[in-house]
């Protein structure tokens, strides 16, 4: 069984027990919370599409972990001109735990 689900603007394939980072999150570490804006559910082949969402169906998580990614360099060049901008950026992230996905 698994689920497309929309997090924070973003759409996900979760099945049940699956780790996934997403952007920050509100929320305790150790918390649940719950999705119901799911596009999509395949129940062992039936597959249930949803206009735009499914009603009644819903994802339950637990939030694993707060962090950051890795740094992405951000460089600006014009050449001949003696123009140089460098610049850094960490994206802050959610480790979620899909608990359960139920219709």
């Amino acid at each position: 069984m698994y689920a497309i689900v929309n997090i924070a603007g973003q759409q996900f394939k979760v099945a049940k027990d699956q780790h996934l980072f997403v952007h920050r999150l509100q929320g305790d570490e150790g918390a649940s919370i719950e999705f119901d804006n799911v596009l999509l559910v395949d129940n062992g082949g039936k597959i249930s599409v949803g206009a735009p969402a499914v009603k009644g169906a819903k994802v339950s998580a637990k939030i694993v972990s707060h962090l950051k990614g890795d740094k992405v360099i951000v460089f600006k060049k014009k050449r001949r001109k003696g123009y140089k901008k460098k610049n850094g950026h960490r994206q802050s992230f959610t480790k979620i735990q899909i608990e359960s996905i139920t219709l």
